[in-house]
């Protein structure tokens, strides 16, 4: 097993995805703020998994078996994407708080990506050696799905975000923030679960998490665009 190898194919889309997210600001995030986000999603993993243990314990007794599509369903919302998102919306508050850089409305995209790959680059690292045998299918799987999809729960995440702190307060807004990453979080992994219910499931659900992605980050493509007309709009090009 070619250690450094399958380390750089687990680490790779987030290196990818990080550097576009922060070309696309004009007014790039000082690079110790952008490490710190980046290291508080990786600092949520351990959590992550004893919170994900617990709720599996509470609801199937133990290791759950995806039996049904409600069955895969429960996981997927219930068991990964509650505490999952939950984490990385504590994780984002954490981080802007106090944040003085914390005054465009792209950042609270580029600071939701930043700490949404951290914690993505972990379990993508996680999966890939869990899986030697057959690391770069995997590999090669995530970096077109699940990585992506990570980057685009991020998206959401900081586009509400900022859209709630320096837009309109409202309530509708504010749930947002949580309730949009959560969702889409929990639509991608019931499909991806539901996949192994059967082999036809399995192509079924492939075809359908595909459009389903390009769905979502046509979603993410245009939020994105639209807090950086608003920057344009009050800060010039």
């Amino acid at each position: 097993m070619n250690f450094l190898l399958i380390l750089a194919v687990a680490i790779l889309p987030s290196v990818i995805l990080l550097y576009y997210i922060y070309k696309t600001d004009p007014f790039p995030e000082p690079a110790k703020q952008l490490a710190k986000a980046f290291c508080y999603g990786i600092a949520i993993v351990l959590p992550a998994i004893v919170v994900e243990g617990i709720i599996q314990r509470i609801l199937f007794g133990g290791e759950a078996e995806l039996t049904s599509f409600l069955n895969a369903a429960a996981n997927a919302f219930l068991v990964a994407a509650l505490p999952e998102e939950g984490l990385k919306l504590l994780a984002l508050w954490l981080l802007l708080r106090k944040n003085p850089y914390f005054d465009e409305h792209i950042d609270g995209i580029v600071y939701a990506v930043f700490v949404s790959l951290g914690f993505a680059t972990i379990e993508n690292i996680c999966y890939l050696f869990d899986d030697p045998d057959s690391w770069m299918g995997v590999g090669i799987t995530r970096a077109l799905l699940a990585v992506p999809g990570h980057y685009a729960f991020g998206v959401l995440m900081g586009f509400f975000y900022s859209l709630y702190y320096f837009v309109h307060r409202s309530r509708r807004n504010r749930l947002l923030i949580f309730l949009a990453p959560f969702l889409a979080h929990g639509i991608y992994d019931t499909i991806a679960m539901s996949g192994a219910l059967s082999d036809e499931a399995g192509v079924l659900a492939f075809i359908v998490l595909v459009l389903f992605c390009i769905r979502m980050h046509k979603y993410c493509n245009k939020r994105i665009g639209s807090h950086l007309h608003r920057d344009n709009k009050y800060f010039g090009s």
